[in-house]
């Protein structure tokens, strides 16, 4: 796919959704830590649920500690999961409280650092929460950009820096959202909804499918 063709593919996708952002509910970095921590193998909707509950008694790194392990579960066991990721946010937030003055850090050596936090974690965190132009890739991510032979990739390693490469600067800071929206809502896993796709006539799938 040349530049001029991904150019394109952009612009579409901001004309159609000028500020995209996570369907994730949050309203301050802690808040969106602990959400994209619990998204593994969840759905949004599901963590939004659960969060909903967890947020009115524990919204900061002291209040999740005072509510403890058992508490954590309790708000949160309706996740995939949930034990493993109630020890996480425990985990994560003594770490917050004992060496980031009870803040979310804003590089990606310190995020990494945390319980439960990987690479994909701290890039959702650094592009949502404090604006550092990277790109998360996830299964759709991962999935569209090799689909439509955007960043093409064995790997969501390979795939992020295809598209740290070949992203025009001026879309980098939203790319994340876009390509995640496209995933999850029209270039699906088992059927993708090529006659509803803004982008198709740019796509590069050979198999494209009239839906």
């Amino acid at each position: 796919m040349n530049a001029d063709k991904r150019y394109r593919i952009f612009e579409r996708l901001r004309a159609e959704n000028p500020k995209p952002t996570t369907e994730l509910d949050w309203t301050t970095p802690f808040e969106l830590l602990v959400a994209v921590a619990l998204s593994a193998q969840s759905t949004d909707v599901g963590v939004n649920k659960a969060t909903a509950r967890l947020f009115k008694v524990a919204r900061t790194p002291e209040a999740m500690v005072e509510l403890g392990l058992d508490g954590i579960k309790e708000h949160i066991r309706t996740l995939g999961l949930f034990n493993n990721k109630a020890k996480n946010l425990l985990a994560m937030a003594e770490q917050l409280i004992a060496h980031h003055d009870s803040t979310v850090p804003d590089s990606r050596q310190a995020l990494e650092a945390l319980p439960g936090v990987g690479r994909k974690t701290a890039n959702v965190i650094l592009n949502t929460a404090f604006g550092v132009p990277v790109i998360a890739v996830d299964t759709h991510i991962f999935r569209v950009s090799n689909r439509t032979g955007l960043a093409p990739g064995k790997n969501v390693n390979e795939v992020e820096t295809r598209l740290m490469k070949v992203v025009p600067r001026e879309f980098k800071q939203d790319a994340h959202h876009w390509l995640i929206l496209h995933g999850r809502y029209t270039c699906i896993a088992r059927k993708p909804r090529c006659g509803s796709c803004t982008i198709e006539d740019l796509c590069e799938y050979r198999d494209k499918v009239d839906l």
